[in-house]
């Protein structure tokens, strides 16, 4: 199996203040608000073909990733790729063959809209999410 990147999907970024963080990128960058989830504290911003999600520190999703982002500290939760193919049961034995421990395959929200993807850890611990195309 070979993985072929089609582009960045997606950032997830931590955010302290949510109405700071939607004038800055929206205001001042020209994102467009393109979905929002409050009950999990998470928010989709349209970036060209691309999306830039905030996740706020008090939401269901910034609680578990610990504190408020610190001037030395990581800030970003993870970062998506969009791939081809996604076969699931092939991409999970192909990962494991590389020693890596990928997560469960779920539906996930991304630029493209919903479909398949899976989470795993680059050698550094930071979190690397592989998705599909687009599920109707």
């Amino acid at each position: 199996m070979r993985i072929t990147p089609l582009g960045l999907d997606h950032v997830v970024l931590r955010i302290a203040d949510l109405d700071r963080s939607l004038a800055f990128y929206c205001e001042i960058l020209g994102c467009v608000l393109d979905r929002r989830r409050d009950d999990l504290g998470l928010y989709h911003l349209r970036a060209g073909r691309a999306q830039i999600d905030l996740v706020t520190l008090t939401g269901e999703l910034g609680q578990k990733s610990g504190g408020p982002p610190v001037p030395d500290g990581p800030n970003m939760d993870h970062f998506c790729l969009r791939i081809e193919p996604f076969d699931g049961p092939g991409l999970l034995v192909y990962l494991r063959g590389h020693g890596l421990d990928p997560s469960a395959i779920a539906r996930r929200y991304g630029a493209e809209g919903e479909g398949p993807s899976l989470y795993i850890q680059d050698p550094d611990g930071n979190t690397v999410e592989l998705k599909g195309p687009t599920v109707v």
